[in-house]
């Protein structure tokens, strides 16, 4: 097996790798070092358990472990699902050495940090991420958490893993659209952080969609740099890394006006981004040819540009009204000063925003 890639998270004196490759699933003796106890509950989705539980079967041999599955899909990501995983907790007799391994994508991954997040006040969480989005985000940097039908992640604590695990090969079975989701996060890092790594998107934007191997671990490690950068200097949110969230403003808005599941995160994201970006031209923030720029590499790599017809205005800005990021009653939104350049603003006029919510 080739020395899988290792990108390391550092947060002061605590500090967790990614591990990036194929076949890690197999590399039993890389995921299990970071079992401490003999408790292990897995954790996974219809969806990816036929597929690759079995993988991890043997190096679970000579611990206490049991597996528990749960529907597919972002409609999972609710407070009975987490309910479901500290009870088979309890069955399992899980102390504070137990471990929590997520296997599947970020609803698996954020439901079931957060149960870790919150049994016995800590336990520990081994990420395995099967998706692109997960792999790229969701399993870097500890946000953990579930969904009320008031609003996305409204429920949910930092914690980080012990490790990360990323098998590449993973990504061979998953759906197109999912795919596809996946790389608007990917796309977000560069829209934020890195105008070259924009231009490197679009150069190998067929290569992406064809999912050559070479271009999706370029793709994944150096996304997985962005974001262990930006943790190691925020860890829990209080500043630049609220950058992450370009975007997410109105994509949580749309994820929970039209009903968690009809919108795959990634596809709200592409189309927040695009609605943040125009926002930011609106404002004389940045120039059109930065919007253009992005919505020619999101259209590109076939992600959706304009929201779900017959959506009311108001009632997307009500939800965004709930972000997370919100502070003082005032929206707390990520702009852009084009390419690269992000920065988060409270002082928006509601009725610029209405204005590209209509």
């Amino acid at each position: 097996m080739n020395t899988p890639l290792r990108i390391d998270v550092t947060l002061g004196q605590h500090s967790y790798p990614l591990h990036i490759g194929p076949g890690l699933l197999k590399h039993t003796a890389l995921w299990r070092s970071y079992l401490r106890g003999v408790h292990v509950l897995l954790v996974s989705d219809t969806n990816v358990a036929p597929l690759y539980a079995q993988r991890l079967y043997a190096g679970l041999d000579g611990l206490s472990w049991s597996e528990l599955t749960l529907p597919a899909g972002e409609p999972s990501k609710t407070l009975a699902n987490v309910r479901q995983v500290y009870e088979a907790l309890s069955a399992l007799g899980a102390n504070r050495d137990a471990c929590v391994i997520a296997l599947g994508g970020g609803v698996i991954g954020d439901l079931s940090g957060f149960a870790a997040a919150s049994w016995m006040r800590g336990i520990d969480f081994l990420p395995l991420p099967t998706t692109l989005l997960a792999m790229v985000d969701a399993s870097v940097g500890g946000k953990t958490g579930v969904n009320l039908p008031a609003g996305k992640n409204l429920v949910g604590a930092f914690h980080q893993p012990r490790g990360v695990v990323i098998d590449t090969d993973t990504l061979a079975t998953l759906p197109e659209r999912e795919y596809l989701a996946g790389l608007a996060e990917v796309v977000k890092y560069g829209a934020i952080f890195a105008a070259d790594f924009m231009d490197w998107l679009a150069i190998h934007s067929h290569a992406l969609q064809e999912r050559d191997p070479q271009v999706l671990a370029e793709t994944i490690a150096r996304s997985c740099r962005y974001k262990a950068a930006i943790v190691a200097q925020d860890p829990t949110e209080q500043g630049q890394r609220a950058l992450l969230n370009f975007g997410h403003s109105f994509a949580h808005a749309l994820e929970t006006t039209t009903g968690y599941g009809h919108l795959l995160h990634g596809e709200a994201v592409a189309i927040g981004m695009l609605q943040a970006a125009r926002l930011s031209t609106r404002l004389g923030w940045a120039r059109i040819e930065d919007e253009q720029q992005l919505g020619k590499l999101l259209a590109a790599l076939h992600l959706p540009l304009e929201p779900p017809p017959g959506l009311n205005a108001e009632t997307l800005l009500q939800h965004m009204r709930l972000d997370k990021k919100n502070q003082g009653g005032h929206l707390r939104l990520i702009l852009w000063h084009g390419v690269g350049q992000a920065e988060m603003v409270t002082d928006v006029a509601e009725t610029d925003i209405l204005a590209i919510l209509g």
